[in-house]
């Protein structure tokens, strides 16, 4: 029964990773992830909101979406969309966040409706949300469903940290909180100018979100942004999105980096399954280098304001790499 249990975990974990494309400091030690501080003060000035409705936007979906009055019950079907709300100020206004839902730690008292993939419709009806805040990783049918059902949605699919900006822009356009969206972004850019690096030869890096079978970060995705802009080289930059890839590949590539996510690959503070198949199966210079390095995968594989310290983290990584 244990091993059945283990093997659904795993199958969800894959079909996840699938749907992410979505998003979905540095380790001086290689066994652990250092703590990254990514509370921030969004607010250290009072900010005067006057919005005026009714409000007409294009989400990420191509959907015209007009909101008629400012939101006052919102649920929120990503991590990613929950970590941008409360950054913004909307926690109280927060009803109904995914079972994935896990930052702030408020965000775990709130009403669950599902997971990312597997979201109850019934009961976000039962909610009588006056805006749902959707995901490329819900599915377009149970957008559509909801939207035929009367609910306000506006559904999200960033694939580069300046989409992650501008959906953070149109949520705080919806919400009246576009002053306090400037904000955030602006920390954002602030954040990714402080972790450009340029090395004299950039280091090959590639990321690995899982093992069995094995999913890189190819083009296309904000993993390999970040890959670029900490001054690194994606490995596997030719494939496009998330892609399965073989151990022969990864060999006869040869990255000089490999960042692995943490966890499960989707978050979690257990065993880290990829680290250890790394060190275990890979007989490359990377691994015998010790330059197999862990990300909160929580960080790395949310398309939130969090973004940021994944990069200055992979930044920090690189600097440290580089240098050795």
């Amino acid at each position: 029964m244990e091993k059945e249990v283990m093997r659904v975990k795993k199958t969800e974990v894959l079909f996840l990773l699938l749907i992410f494309s979505i998003i979905v400091a540095g380790c001086s030690e290689r066994t652990e992830i250092e703590t990254v501080n990514s509370s921030v003060n969004l607010t250290k000035t009072p900010i005067s909101e006057n919005t005026s409705y009714p409000i007409t936007i294009v989400d990420d979906f191509g959907f015209k979406i007009t909101i008629n009055k400012k939101p006052e019950r919102i649920v929120s079907l990503a991590p990613s969309n929950t970590e941008n709300l409360f950054a913004l100020g909307l926690g109280d206004k927060i009803i109904g966040v995914t079972d994935y839902c896990n930052y702030p730690p408020e965000a775990l008292n709130k009403t669950k409706i599902g997971g990312f993939t597997t979201i109850n419709i019934e009961k976000i009806l039962e909610l009588n949300p006056d805006l749902v805040v959707a995901a490329y990783g819900n599915g377009q049918q149970n957008v559509e469903t909801m939207k035929n059902l009367g609910l306000t949605v506006v559904a999200f699919n960033p694939k580069s940290i300046k989409d992650i900006e501008k959906d953070i822009l149109i949520l705080g356009k919806i919400t009246g909180k576009e002053e306090k969206a400037e904000e955030i972004i602006d920390f954002m850019e602030k954040k990714v100018n402080e972790s450009r690096n340029e090395f004299k030869k950039k280091p090959k890096v590639m990321h690995i979100l899982w093992h069995d079978p094995i999913w890189v970060s190819g083009s296309d995705t904000f993993i390999n942004e970040i890959i670029g802009i900490a001054g690194g080289e994606n490995a596997f930059s030719d494939l496009k999105g998330w892609k399965i890839v073989s151990k022969e590949d990864i060999i006869s590539r040869s990255p000089e980096v490999i960042l692995v996510s943490s966890g499960s690959g989707m978050g979690g503070k257990g065993k880290n399954y990829i680290y250890e198949w790394v060190i275990k199966e890979l007989d490359i210079d990377a691994v015998r280098k010790g330059h197999v390095y862990l990300v909160d995968a929580d960080l790395i594989s949310r398309p939130s304001y969090r973004i940021v310290f994944a990069l200055e983290n992979v930044s920090s990584i690189l600097r440290e790499a580089v240098s050795e």
